[in-house]
C-alpha cells in the first residue's frame, strides 16, 4: 500500500443472471471496454460489480450497463415515485432532474410539474431514498413524505433473493415430481429383472418410453428453460458459460433419447438407447444444487443483514413544538430527537438537555453503559438506558457512524482479493476447454470405443459437461470473504477492502503509535517545575490559556488541571500551531511557547537548566514538555498518558504469534524507552514528526518484511497509508480511519492479533476452496471422459456427475460457513463479543 490517494470515482452495478467464475471473467472483460471505465471487479457471490471510473471522464453509467447486458446478463433497474413540493416552472423541474440525476446509482429522473412528482430509475440498491431526498433538498425543494421512494439496497436485494428461492423450489419442486418415476422405473427395471418384465408385459416398453418421453421433455423446458435462456444466447455469443454447459449435456441427451424412440432406425444398429433419466435427472440435481447455493449465499450476507437491524426504525423529533414519532429517513441533520428510557438512538449527535446513561457496546465494546449529559455526542444504533434526554442530529443517513460501519463491511465482502486472479485466468479459458474436451471425448469413443459406440461416446461427453462446470470455482473465494469479514465485524474487526484480509496474514513487523493506541490517550499533568523568577499559578495560567486552543491530548491535560486549580484563562491571540514541535501564543500581553524542546531549540531558547528534571520524568515514562515566556525558560511540564490495561496482554500475544513489535513516536526518546522496557516492545523509533513515521516504516520493511502499522490520530494517517496494513483504532480521527485497511471499533489493541488470526483462517479456508474447485474438475474431468475404463471398467454417469458438481458448490459453500465459528485467540476485557453485530442480539430495554 502506498501513500498516494487515489481520486478515481466507484459505483456499484448489480448483476442478475451470473452463475459460475466464466460468467464473473467474462464481465470484467465486458465492462473494463466501457467508456471512461478505469477498472472493474466483478463478485459472483455478491451478485455485483465494483466499477472504477477515470475522475478525468464522465461516469457513464449507461455503458456499463450495455456492456453488461451484451455480455448476456440483467441489470436490476428499479422505478421510485418522489413527490415534490416547491415547485413553480420548467426551470425548477430541470433543476430537480439534474439535482436527482447526480446522485449515484440514478440512471434517469423524469419530473413532471402537473403532478409535482418525479419518477427516477436507479440501480437496484444503489440510491437510496435519503440521498435522493437529500439532491431534492439541496436544489432547494422539498420531497414529500408518503410517496414510495426507492427501496434500501439491502431490502430490494433480499427481496430479489427470496423471489430467486421461491423460483427454485417451484421448478425443482416441479423437475422432482416428473424426474422420480422415469428414475425409479428406468433404474428400477435394470436393477431388478422382474420389475423389468412386470412392466414390459403390463405397459410395454413403446408406451413406457412414450411416458418418459413427456415427462422428461416437460422437465427439459419447463423448469430446464431458464438454463436455455441464458446458455443458448451465450453460446450465440461464442462466449459460453455453465448454463450452455447444461444446455448442451442434458439436450444431448434428451435429443438422442428422442430419436431412439420415435426415428430408431437412423441410429446404428444395438445403439438406439434412452436417456430421458439422465436429462432429467441432470436438471433435477443442478436445479437443486442452485438452491442449496442460494440458501448457503443468503446465509453469508447475514453481517449485513444484522448491521442493518441495529438501526432505528423511527425517531421522536420535534415538530411545531411537540415531539412526533417519524420514519428514520425523515430525520434531517439540525432536527431536535428525544430519546426516552429504552429507545435506541435513531441517528448520530449532540446532548442538548438531560442525561442518562447509553450502552455503547456496538461501538466500544465497553459493556458498562456510559453517562451522556449536555455536550455529550451520541451514536446512532447505541441504547439509551436509564434517563431521558434530547439531542441535536449532526449526522444522518448514511454519514452516520452505523451507516459507514455497513458501508465498510459491505466494502470488504464486495472486494477480490489478489489470490483471486488465479481463478479468473484460468476461468477464462476454462468452459471452452471443457468443452473441447467433451468433443474429443465423443470423438475417440466414437472412434475407439466398444460397441455401441455411439452410445458410450454421447454419455461420457454428457459426463465430461455436466462435471466440469465451474461454479465451486467462482464461488470459492467472494463466499470465504463475505462469511470472514462478516465474522470479524462481530469482533469488531472492520475489514475496509479485501487486499487487508490477504496481506494481514503475512504480517511481521507490527509498529504501534505510542499516544491512544498503546496508552489511553487520555493523558493527566503530573509535574510542574518553574524557573526562577516564575510564579506556578502564573506559568500555569498562561500556558493553560494557550493550550485551550490545542485539541492535542496533552493540552486538554495542562487546561484540565488548571481548571481543577481554579485557575482564570485569559483570551489568547496569534496562536500558532507547528506540528510535531509546539504552539505558541500571546496571552495577556506575553509571549507564550509551549512545547517539545526542540521547538525550544528552534526559538534559540536553552532548556539545559531542567536536563536533570527531564532524564527523571523520561524514565518514569512521563513526556516532558517546556514553557518559555517572552524568549526565557519559565518550566518544564510533565504529563503521563496511562498505559491501557490490555496492552501488556496484547504485546504478549503478538509475541507468541511470532511477530516483532516496534513502537514509533513523536514523544521524547526517553519516555518512549521507558514505556517499551516495561512492554517488552522489541524495536523503538521516537522523537519523529508525521513523515518520520513514513520514513520509520520504509526502514522496518527493510529485508523484505511485512509491516502493519496501528495508529490514531490525524497524524499517524501518512503512516498508516505507507504500511503494507494500516490499522486504525476505531476510537481515534476520522482521517486515520479513512487512511487504514483496518479497523478496530473498540479501540483495544488486542484486536489487533484477533484481526491477524481471522485473516489467517479466512485465507486458509479460501486456499482450501480453490484446491477442492481445482483438484475436483482436475481430477473427475478425465474420470467423466473415461479414461478408467479400460483399466477397470469404471464410467461416470452422466447423472453422477450432476450430482458431484452440485455437491462441489455446496462443499466449498459449507467450508466458508466455518467461518462462523471462528474463536477469537483472545478476548478483550471489555468483552469484545459485544461490539457492532453481537449488539443486534442482546438489545433489551432496562
Amino acid at each position: 500500500m502506498n501513500a498516494s490517494f487515489n481520486p478515481a470515482i466507484r459505483q456499484s452495478f448489480p448483476i442478475a443472471g451470473m452463475t459460475c467464475a466464466s460468467c464473473v471473467r467474462r464481465v470484467e472483460l465486458a465492462v473494463a471496454k466501457a467508456p471512461g471505465v478505469v477498472a472493474a471487479s466483478v463478485n459472483l457471490a455478491t451478485e455485483a460489480a465494483e466499477v472504477t471510473f477515470d475522475p478525468a471522464a464522465k461516469v457513464d453509467a449507461a455503458g456499463v450497463i450495455a456492456a453488461i447486458k451484451g455480455a448476456g446478463y440483467e441489470v436490476p433497474v428499479e422505478t421510485s415515485e418522489v413527490g415534490i413540493e416547491g415547485m413553480t416552472c420548467a426551470s425548477c423541474v430541470r433543476r430537480v432532474e439534474l439535482a436527482i440525476a447526480a446522485v449515484p446509482g440514478v440512471l434517469k429522473a423524469s419530473v413532471n410539474l402537473a403532478t409535482e412528482r418525479a419518477t427516477i430509475e436507479t440501480l437496484a440498491g444503489a440510491a437510496p431514498r435519503a440521498a435522493i431526498d437529500a439532491a431534492i433538498r439541496k436544489a432547494g425543494y422539498e420531497p414529500r413524505r408518503g410517496d414510495a421512494g426507492a427501496t434500501a439496497g439491502t431490502d430490494s436485494r433480499k427481496e430479489a433473493h427470496d423471489r430467486e428461492m421461491s423460483h427454485l423450489r417451484r421448478d425443482l419442486a416441479i423437475a422432482a415430481v416428473l424426474t422420480l418415476p422415469i428414475f425409479v422405473l428406468e433404474m428400477g427395471s435394470h436393477a431388478i429383472p422382474a420389475l423389468h418384465r412386470w412392466l414390459a408385459m403390463t405397459i410395454g416398453q413403446q408406451p413406457l418410453y412414450l411416458a418418459f418421453f413427456v415427462m422428461a421433455t416437460l422437465v427439459q423446458f419447463g423448469p430446464g428453460l431458464r438454463f436455455y435462456r441464458k446458455g443458448v444466447p451465450a453460446l450465440a455469443r461464442l462466449a459460453p458459460d455453465m448454463n450452455s454447459l447444461v444446455v448442451l449435456g442434458s439436450t444431448a441427451a434428451w435429443a438422442y433419447s428422442v430419436v431412439a424412440v420415435f426415428a430408431p432406425g437412423v441410429l446404428p444398429s444395438g445403439t438406439a438407447n434412452v436417456y430421458f433419466e439422465a436429462s432429467a435427472v441432470i436438471i433435477t440435481l443442478i436445479l437443486l444444487g442452485r438452491l442449496l447455493e442460494a440458501k448457503a449465499k443468503g446465509r453469508t450476507s447475514e453481517a449485513i443483514k444484522r448491521l442493518m437491524g441495529l438501526q432505528a426504525k423511527s425517531a421522536r423529533v420535534e415538530r411545531g413544538g411537540e415531539f412526533v414519532d417519524v420514519a428514520l429517513e425523515d430525520v434531517a441533520a439540525g432536527d431536535v430527537i428525544q430519546v426516552r428510557p429504552g429507545d435506541k438512538v435513531p441517528v448520530d449527535g449532540v446532548v442538548l438537555s438531560g442525561s442518562s446513561f447509553v450502552d455503547e457496546a456496538m461501538i466500544s465494546g465497553e459493556p458498562i453503559p456510559v453517562v451522556k449529559s449536555e455536550g455529550a455526542e451520541v451514536i446512532g444504533g447505541t441504547i439509551n438506558k436509564t434517563g431521558s434526554f434530547t439531542y441535536r442530529a449532526t449526522k444522518v443517513g448514511a454519514d452516520t457512524l452505523l451507516a459507514q460501519i455497513i458501508r465498510m463491511v459491505e466494502t470488504a465482502q464486495g472486494s477480490k482479493l489478489p489470490i483471486q486472479a488465479l481463478v479468473d485466468k484460468v476461468t477464462a479459458w476454462f468452459v471452452p476447454a471443457v468443452m473441447v474436451a467433451a468433443a474429443l471425448t465423443f470423438l475417440v469413443w466414437l472412434a475407439l470405443g466398444p460397441e455401441p459406440a455411439v452410445a458410450f461416446a454421447l454419455v461420457n461427453a454428457v459426463a465430461v459437461l455436466i462435471i466440469a462446470c465451474p461454479c465451486a470455482m467462482g464461488l470459492a473465494t467472494p463466499t470465504s470473504i463475505m462469511v470472514g469479514t462478516g465474522r470479524a465485524a462481530e469482533l469488531g474487526v472492520l475489514f475496509r477492502n479485501g487486499e487487508a484480509l490477504q496481506s494481514l496474514k503475512s504480517t511481521q513487523v507490527v509498529a504501534l503509535d505510542k499516544t491512544g493506541t498503546l496508552t489511553a490517550g487520555k493523558p493527566v499533568m503530573t509535574d510542574l517545575e518553574v524557573a526562577e523568577g516564575f510564579g506556578r499559578d502564573q506559568v500555569l495560567s498562561l500556558v493553560a490559556a494557550v493550550e485551550t486552543r490545542s485539541e492535542h491530548p496533552v493540552a486538554a491535560a495542562i487546561v484540565a488541571a488548571a481548571k481543577a486549580e481554579g485557575l482564570a484563562l485569559d483570551e489568547v491571540g496569534g496562536f500558532e500551531a507547528i506540528p510535531g514541535f509546539g504552539v505558541n501564543a500571546v496571552v495577556g500581553g506575553h509571549r507564550i511557547a509551549v512545547g517539545a524542546d526542540r521547538h525550544l531549540a528552534r526559538l534559540g531558547i536553552d532548556v539545559q537548566a531542567f536536563a536533570e528534571a527531564a532524564a527523571r520524568m523520561g524514565e518514569m515514562a512521563k513526556t516532558p514538555l517546556y514553557a518559555a515566556i517572552d524568549g526565557r525558560l519559565a518550566a518544564i511540564i510533565a504529563v503521563s498518558d496511562p498505559i491501557k490495561p490490555t496492552t501488556p496482554q496484547a504485546i504478549r500475544v503478538l509475541h507468541e504469534m511470532g511477530l516483532k513489535v516496534a513502537m514509533i513516536t513523536g514523544d521524547n526518546r526517553r519516555t518512549a524507552q521507558a514505556i517499551a522496557a516495561r512492554l517488552g516492545i522489541d524495536e523503538v523509533v521516537a522523537e519523529v514528526l508525521p513523515d518520520g513515521k513514513v520514513a520509520a516504516i520504509k526502514r522496518l520493511r527493510e529485508g523484505g518484511r511485512a509491516v502493519a502499522f496501528v495508529g490514531d490520530g490525524i497524524n499517524d494517517a501518512p503512516a498508516l497509508a505507507e504500511a503494507d496494513v494500516g490499522i486504525a483504532i476505531g476510537t481515534g480521527t476520522d482521517v486515520a480511519i479513512e487512511s487504514a485497511d483496518v479497523v478496530l471499533m473498540s479501540g483495544d489493541l488486542l484486536g489487533v492479533s484477533n484481526a491477524i488470526a481471522l485473516s489467517k483462517a479466512t485465507i486458509a479456508n479460501i486456499r482450501q476452496n480453490l484446491f477442492w474447485a481445482f483438484a475436483y474438475n482436475a481430477s473427475l474431468i478425465p474420470v467423466a471422459a473415461g479414461v478408467l475404463y479400460p483399466i477397470s471398467g469404471t464410467l461416470l454417469s452422466p447423472m453422477l456427475a450432476a450430482g458431484a458438481m452440485a455437491l462441489s458448490s455446496v462443499f466449498v459453500l459449507g467450508n466458508a460457513m466455518r467461518l462462523k465459528r471462528f474463536k477469537a485467540p483472545v478476548r478483550e476485557v471489555a468483552s469484545m463479543t459485544a461490539p457492532v453485530l453481537a449488539a443486534a442480539g442482546s438489545e433489551t430495554t432496562p
